[in-house]
């Protein structure tokens, strides 16, 4: 408990910092806000008053001190083009830029974790030069280019799967995939490097010793102690695919919270801007510090005392 209120704490000056930035933007980007919302065809009567309502005629400390309090009632403003409220379009959306994350995780991690593992067993064989050569490859390529492939393998030349759009399962897999790939690559050479390291480790000797089978050995002796940068890997790269799978949603036309950020920049849309950069920030603060909270279960050496 001790250890979760001090990362709180730690992460206020973070999340403020966040704040500031993202308060300055709508000030420090060109053009007039109030003639973004309404065309250039308002009368000066109708540009006073939407000037007055959202404050920007006040000095810069007031106008942050009615940001600050709206951000802390949970009011990130309303869109430009929409005139909706940006908290309304971020519940509508961030559920399904989670669910593509999360799939795209846990492909990831199934698949990468168990390249990993496989070529650490029997280095320098076929199956490890085969598994680093797809790593290298999936880290090679970027994810629009591997999407865009993927689409024209899948859905254009074998018509297995559709190429864009948002419904049942098979709407998933192949978004899921494109964003999972540098993961997968990542994960597999990560795993495959502290499992080496492991089997090296005189417990791992000890357990062998004992007449262990060998699969008990790679499961349980040695992939455990090898799960802390594994771990890592995992957290960073989640809640990455939480505030930055922009580009895999743009090509899928995935409605998720990615797509949204690329409509509101397309539009000048600053405030929906705004709101999006301040909660992305502060859920991949949470991100890290469930990954920092995860390292204790999987590792009872750590301690957070």
């Amino acid at each position: 408990m001790a250890f979760l209120l001090r990362r709180l704490l730690l992460a206020i000056p973070t999340l403020f910092g966040v704040l500031v930035v993202a308060f300055l933007l709508l000030y420090i980007a060109p053009g007039d806000p109030v003639q973004a919302m309404i065309g250039e065809r308002a009368d000066e009567e109708t540009i006073a008053r939407l000037r007055a309502q959202l404050h920007l005629d006040d000095p810069l400390p007031q106008r942050f001190g009615h940001y600050v309090a709206s951000v802390a009632r949970g009011d990130l403003g309303r869109s430009y083009i929409t005139n909706r409220p940006i908290t309304q379009d971020i519940r509508e959306r961030f559920p399904k830029t989670l669910q593509l994350a999360g799939a795209a995780m846990l492909l990831a991690a199934s698949i990468g974790i168990t390249l990993g593992v496989l070529s650490a067993r029997r280095p320098g064989g076929l199956f490890d030069r085969l598994s680093l050569g797809i790593a290298y490859l999936g880290i090679s390529f970027p994810v629009y280019w591997v999407g865009l492939l993927l689409i024209l393998l899948f859905a254009v030349t074998l018509r297995v799967l559709p190429p864009s759009g948002y419904g049942r399962l098979r709407f998933l897999i192949l978004p899921a995939l494109a964003l999972g790939m540098r993961s997968i690559a990542f994960l597999a050479r990560m795993t495959r490097s502290a499992m080496l390291e492991s089997f090296g480790q005189d417990y791992v000797r000890t357990a062998r010793a004992k007449g262990l089978a060998e699969r008990t050995v790679t499961l349980k002796h040695v992939l455990r102690n090898a799960l802390i940068p594994i771990i890592t890997v995992i957290g960073l790269d989640f809640g990455a695919y939480l505030t930055g799978s922009i580009l895999t949603e743009t090509v899928f036309s995935w409605p998720g919270i990615g797509r949204y950020v690329v409509n509101a920049i397309g539009r000048r849309d600053l405030p929906a801007i705004q709101g999006t950069v301040l909660f992305l920030s502060a859920v991949f603060v949470i991100v890290n510090l469930i990954t920092d909270v995860v390292y204790a279960k999987a590792d009872p050496r750590v301690s957070y005392s």
